[in-house]
């Protein structure tokens, strides 16, 4: 796909003009990294701030008096069970118990529910919820292009974004959100993200992104030693890695069940019927025959993507997601591996190009940030 067929967010311009390498990702033109490098980009995050652009997430909204039916019956979590200025993470699943997406739902209200899904998989769940219309009066809206998305993270997130809107920022628990204006601009302001880190997520209308993220940059102090950074698509993965979250695609695809990537906490079989839930029910009674873990190379070399994994001396499975851990200072990942060798402790080996290096079965995640 070339360059002029890619979608672009509507900070595309903005990264060109701050020095973003730009690659293509699920269709769209980003940035994988700024010049300051992934590495830099990372720490910040972890240390101080980090500024992402998200815009190219996609959202789909239900409304209706069936909203919550609806989205109860096609995903995993219990959506009866949010209130009003609230989100959860969850997963719209298969017949057979796997995963077409993993997703956010915010309620706004009983009849007014937004679901924020990833960017490579927003046409497939756009068709994939109105196949699946049952009898709830419901009406979705692909309000993708509604909006720019842009994430606020890291330990000085807060009082980045509090210098911006009148929002007390405080007072939103994490995975909840609130309606407000961020310099002075209509916005959704949610505490959450894909970081580890404590922060927020923006949502406004597109015609709004660049003049917000100046705004986030300036106040956080960009281009000053102890600023705030902007990051691409590469720090952001190693951030989601050492936090141990699941990337659709690699840890959760429509081959794995929810109970198989250690996704039971959103999997709320006693909810009442939705898409699988049979499936998962029998398994967990019968117990899953593999199981994502993590791991931690012990010798010199680093885990990648799609690499295989060996457990004395066979091939067990493959690397889902591995990288340097820039914070830890580690080479780490995730693999699915048979159950019975899924206990923390175990050595395994990778093939890093032909050569089987040694690892270790990790508890997961790598990195928890301390909280206050």
């Amino acid at each position: 796909m070339s360059a002029t067929t890619l979608k672009q967010t509507p900070l595309n311009a903005m990264h060109r003009r701050l020095g973003g390498r730009m690659v293509e990702f699920g269709g769209w033109d980003m940035p994988v990294q700024y010049p300051a490098g992934t590495v830099e980009e990372h720490q910040a995050t972890r240390t101080r701030a980090g500024l992402f652009d998200v815009s190219h997430m996609g959202e789909i909204e239900v409304r209706g008096p069936g909203a919550i039916a609806f989205v109860n019956r096609l995903c995993s979590n219990d959506a009866s069970k949010l209130v009003d200025g609230q989100a959860h993470y969850t997963a719209l699943t298969t017949e057979r118990g796997t995963v077409v997406d993993d997703l956010l739902v915010y309620r706004f209200g009983p009849e007014h529910l937004l679901l924020v899904v990833n960017a490579s998989t927003t046409e497939k769940d756009w068709d994939w919820l109105n196949s699946h219309r049952g009898e709830e009066d419901v009406q979705l809206t692909n309000r993708s292009a509604d909006f720019c998305q842009i994430a606020l993270q890291g330990p000085s997130a807060l009082s980045i974004l509090q210098t911006l809107t009148e929002t007390p920022l405080e007072e939103i628990k994490y995975y909840h959100f609130r309606e407000g204006k961020v310099d002075g601009v209509d916005a959704i302001i949610s505490r959450t993200g894909y970081t580890g880190e404590d922060g927020f997520e923006v949502y406004a209308a597109p015609e709004h992104a660049e003049a917000l993220w100046q705004k986030m940059l300036d106040a956080g102090r960009y281009g000053e030693p102890d600023g705030v950074l902007p990051c691409g698509l590469a720090a952001r993965n190693t951030l989601r890695l050492e936090a141990g979250m699941a990337l659709y695609g690699h840890e959760i695809t429509e081959e794995t069940t929810l109970l198989e990537a250690n996704l039971g906490w959103i999997t709320k079989l006693n909810k009442g019927d939705f898409t699988g839930r049979d499936v998962l029910a029998r398994q967990k009674e019968e117990g899953v025959t593999r199981k994502l873990v993590g791991f931690e190379v012990t010798e010199r070399g680093i885990a990648r993507d799609g690499q295989d994994v060996y457990v004395e001396g066979s091939r067990a499975g493959h690397v889902t997601s591995g990288s340097p851990a820039p914070f830890l200072k580690k080479n780490i990942g995730m693999a699915y591996v048979p159950a019975e060798h899924a206990t923390v402790g175990r050595e395994i080996q990778v093939d890093v190009r032909g050569r089987k290096v040694a690892a270790q079965i990790v508890p997961v995640p790598f990195y928890k940030r301390e909280k206050k």
